[in-house]
C-alpha cells in the first residue's frame, strides 16, 4: 500500500554541485527510473529528493537531502558513469550499498518485501 502524499521539505538554495568527491560510480542512474530500486534507495536514504539538472552540458541526476545538508551528483560521459558526493551523508555511497544488496538477494519483487515495525525502528527483508 502506498503512504498518502506529503510535501517534501523546501530545498532552498541548491548546494555547489562542482565540488565534493568524485569518483566512478558502480551503479548507472538509471537505477532511478526502476520503481522497486528506487523504493529501495528510499529506505536507505529517506530523506532525500531527487532532481535532474543540466550541467557543463551534460544532465546530471541528483539526490539531495535538506536535513543533512549532503547531496550527491550522478552523471554519464561517454562509457562511464561518475558520482560526485558532498555532506556528512555519501548518499550514493548509501544508495549503491543497499542497491547491491537487493541485487545479490535476486532483485525481488516489491511483493516479496515485508516489512516489520517496532517501537524502535523498521526492517525491510525480502
Amino acid at each position: 500500500m502506498l503512504a498518502r502524499p506529503h510535501s517534501a521539505p523546501p530545498l532552498g538554495l541548491l548546494p555547489d554541485l562542482s565540488v565534493g568527491k568524485e569518483r566512478e560510480a558502480i551503479l548507472e542512474a538509471d537505477v532511478l527510473d526502476d520503481w522497486t530500486g528506487r523504493f529501495v534507495i528510499q529506505d536507505a536514504v529517506p530523506y532525500a529528493q531527487r532532481l535532474t539538472l543540466q550541467q557543463d552540458g551534460r544532465q546530471e541526476h541528483v539526490l539531495v537531502d535538506v536535513d543533512t545538508s549532503s547531496w550527491a551528483a550522478v552523471y554519464n560521459e561517454g562509457n562511464r558513469w561518475t558520482v560526485r558526493q558532498g555532506g556528512s551523508v555519501a548518499l550514493w555511497d548509501a544508495a549503491e550499498e543497499a542497491l547491491g544488496r537487493w541485487h545479490a538477494a535476486g532483485s525481488p519483487a516489491l511483493e516479496e518485501f515485508t516489512l516489520t515495525v517496532t517501537p524502535d525502528g523498521h526492517t525491510y527483508t525480502w
